[in-house]
């Protein structure tokens, strides 16, 4: 965290550089407005991220290997999209709200105004995926496995949202970072635009790089191996973010008093678990299927 003289002049120099300006770029965070309708960007993010979810699973339990059927991938997609905006918004009241939501709970039930958490619609998702395991009788740790790889596409529209949005911008900059910009509500000073880190890194690097695992390797017949992977890629990315991200107004005093921000010390479990099925399903020997040649 800049102290007050350094942020004044980094505020100096970036007045001297004519930094760039989000207000600049033209960005709306409304995609369409009707009047007697209005549909934002970040809805539609959701939207996008969900459905090429659902597009991807359904095509990779086509290929040999797969845990489950499509009427399996159909109740997933229902169920997991609940678990996402309930776990999400559940998770943000009791993990970076609970004060403001406990005095005004009523407005625990405006999700228009936003306020989602990655962590609690995690939850809610591996919730949906037991749910649906259980009741179809489909391994739940593959099922997950399969489910993990559609992850990042989300993650990536959802960030990418934020920007347009111009909300959860990053720390302010130090002199040197050309792509730095002015945030409206964040003051005169140039800032990073974590929520493009965010997007690169949890979104599309991460989907680069489950998207070649499942497909040009054997990953899929080692259970557990993908959701190792995301969780732990996902934890490490958002560890190293929140670095370069500004924590939320109501916790800036916690992440000066414990040294690391709100979604650091969430990511640390997630890292943690990750690490462990990654090396479980390494060292454990893969399924009978793996012997056999990949599919052309």
């Amino acid at each position: 965290m800049l102290s007050l003289s350094a942020e004044a002049a980094a505020v100096a120099a970036g007045m001297a550089q004519h930094p760039l300006s989000w207000t600049d770029l033209g960005l709306s965070p409304i995609a369409l407005d009707l009047g007697f309708f209005t549909l934002k960007w970040y809805s539609l993010a959701y939207l996008f991220g969900i459905l090429l979810g659902y597009w991807h699973l359904s095509k990779m339990i086509k290929a040999p290997g797969a845990p489950m059927a499509q009427r399996h991938a159909d109740d997933l997609f229902f169920y997991a999209t609940i678990g996402i905006i309930l776990g999400g918004r559940i998770g943000y009241v009791l993990f970076y709200n609970f004060s403001q939501y406990l005095a005004q709970p009523l407005d625990i039930f405006k999700l228009w105004e936003g306020g989602m958490s990655f962590h609690g619609g995690l939850i809610g998702t591996v919730l949906a995926i037991a749910w649906v395991s259980w009741r179809g009788g489909i391994p739940f740790l593959r099922t997950c496995d399969y489910l993990a790889t559609c992850v990042p596409f989300g993650l990536l529209f959802g960030r990418l949202a934020n920007f347009v949005n111009g909300e959860l911008w990053g720390r302010v900059a130090e002199s040197g970072v050309p792509w730095a910009m002015v945030f409206p509500g964040g003051g005169p000073a140039p800032r990073h635009p974590s929520q493009l880190y965010e997007a690169l890194l949890e979104g599309l690097v991460l989907a680069v790089v489950l998207l070649v695992v499942f497909w040009k390797t054997r990953a899929r017949w080692r259970p557990g191996l993908l959701v190792g992977l995301f969780t732990l890629g996902y934890g490490l990315s958002r560890f190293v973010v929140e670095w370069y991200r500004e924590p939320d107004a109501q916790l800036l005093d916690f992440a000066q008093r414990t040294g690391l921000s709100m979604g650091q010390w969430l990511t640390v479990p997630l890292i943690l678990i990750g690490l462990f099925f990654f090396v479980r399903a390494l060292v454990k020997p893969p399924m009978g299927a793996a012997a056999r040649p990949l599919p052309a």
